[in-house]
């Protein structure tokens, strides 16, 4: 089957009741970027995971990352030769925020250029992992798409959203790659 979205969960991993977890199940062509260590991610070994899957599905797919993949993920664009068609950056985790898990390694500074595919920020009024005002302002430094989601807080398991189908027609612009961005 022809991979058309990588899922990249964050911090722990996405659960069963999880929005990535449930289009991986119902959305053809969707596989999970699998990591190492869950709890204690390192930056550089996320990356490489990421560009691992990114080298198996080929140049058309798109990314769905939520929390700190976001942050994974922007570290890769930085330095990667591999080619996406794009990003959904779903409640990027500001990993320079006073209180970011010590667990967490690498991941700072937070590279702000401009990402070399398009790309979309969804990011939530009551987000603790990140504030509406710092998902905008990475935003405009990588050159994305920003969607205020509203109140929906980091936009996980706990939001009890389901599929999401709001962020499942986000998506889809995409991976079709409409010209609305």
């Amino acid at each position: 089957m022809e991979i058309k979205v990588l899922t990249a969960p964050g911090l722990g991993s996405s659960g069963p009741l999880h929005w990535q977890t449930l289009w991986e199940q119902s959305i053809p062509g969707t596989r999970r970027i699998e990591q190492s260590d869950w709890d204690a991610p390192v930056c550089e070994r996320w990356v490489a995971q990421i560009e691992k899957a990114v080298k198996a599905a080929g140049p058309q797919v798109v990314i769905a990352a939520h929390s700190l993949a976001c942050m994974a993920l922007v570290h890769w664009a930085r330095q990667s030769k591999s080619k996406i068609t794009g990003a959904l950056l779903v409640a990027p985790a500001d990993a320079e925020r006073p209180g970011f898990p010590a667990a967490a390694v690498g991941f700072t500074p937070i590279p702000l250029v401009k990402l070399p595919f398009e790309s979309i920020i969804v990011a939530s009024t009551n987000d603790t992992y990140c504030s509406l005002e710092r998902a905008a302002f990475f935003a405009s430094h990588w050159g994305s798409r920003f969607v205020n989601t509203g109140a929906k807080g980091h936009i996980n398991s706990e939001s009890g959203l389901g599929e999401w189908q709001e962020g499942q027609n986000l998506l889809k612009e995409l991976v079709q790659n409409w010209p609305t961005l």
